[in-house]
């Protein structure tokens, strides 16, 4: 029988990764990327990869307020090897191969003034198995606002800052509560900047002045989440009560180091090298509760892409 955890750790990460989605509005100026994820799971044959794209396109709209509208498509499909025996038997017929999540939004963002930037978006993603037709427990639906002090590229500011204040809400099964969000940048010496924030905290140093390589330290955080199509009951002796599961769900806080390589000032290499410090691979059922554990084990994690940034 696989160890059970903390259930207020559980708690603390399942507060981060809401924030996780619902605050690439407010933080990404990616207009494009592509990525692949891995993680080979320590003392065990499973493993995930995960392969992601995404694009931004943003529409001006307002001269005199700076108004832009952006529409947001994301696109990723997870594979799961479940090869461990506990977690084949506790599967049986109903083992889960693949997910898939399709995230569309609406943002708009304005300037009613030179210090302050607004913004605020609504959206729906599909995050499922995709064995059937999509149903009503497939979709989840985001809601959020914002606010951005934003003195990155301010001439008079001998320490260039990023601040952003805001509130989300997501309508994620067991989580659906609105929770607030902070993110600060600095650029504190020259060639080096920090960011505290969720999801990721760094301290970046690049290597050069043209700014063409740079390396970061980091803490971050890491989900994949997906509605089960088909619900089942595992059968293992961590599901004596024989409770139905109805979703899948990865959670992994990480520390690592990164690299980064500026092709042009808009287009960059990015990789990263992890471990876990936390690491919950589970079935769970929509209030919350986990069901069935498949990986606890802290484990290595390799990310690595291509974007186009503005």
């Amino acid at each position: 029988m696989k160890k059970r955890k903390n259930p207020l750790l559980k708690n603390i990460f399942t507060l981060f990764f809401i924030l996780i989605c619902s605050t690439a509005f407010a933080q990404t100026t990616d207009l494009a990327r592509v990525e692949y994820l891995h993680i080979p799971f320590s003392k065990s044959d499973n493993s995930i990869q995960r392969y992601r794209a995404l694009a931004q396109i943003p529409i001006p709209v307002d001269e005199d307020k700076n108004g832009i509208f952006v529409v947001g498509l994301e696109y990723r499909y997870v594979d799961y090897s479940l090869k461990d025996e506990e977690d084949i038997a506790a599967f049986g017929e109903h083992m889960v191969n693949s997910s898939q999540r399709m995230y569309s939004y609406l943002g708009y963002t304005w300037k009613p003034n030179d210090t302050w930037r607004f913004g605020a978006k609504a959206g729906a993603r599909i995050n499922s198995t995709l064995e059937g037709k999509i149903g009503g427990d497939d979709i989840v639906y985001e809601f959020g606002i914002y606010s951005i002090l934003d003195k990155k590229d301010d001439t008079t500011v001998a320490k260039p800052y990023r601040l952003i204040l805001g509130l989300t809400y997501s309508t994620t099964p067991g989580r659906n509560y609105p929770l607030p969000l902070i993110n600060y940048f600095k650029e504190f010496h020259p060639n080096w900047t920090f960011t505290l924030g969720v999801p990721k905290t760094n301290v970046r140093h690049y290597l050069n002045d043209s700014h063409k390589d740079a390396i970061q330290a980091f803490a971050t955080l890491d989900n994949i989440f997906a509605n089960l199509q088909t619900n089942f009951v595992p059968m293992s002796p961590q599901n004596p009560n024989g409770k139905q599961v109805e979703n899948i769900e990865h959670t992994i806080g990480l520390l690592g180091l990164g690299y980064e390589h500026f092709f042009t000032e808009h287009f960059l290499f990015y990789g990263y090298a992890a471990h876990s410090v936390y690491n919950n691979f589970r079935l769970e059922n929509n209030d919350g509760d986990k069901i069935y554990e498949i990986n606890t084990t802290n484990t290595p994690y390799f990310r690595a892409g291509l974007k186009f940034k503005y």
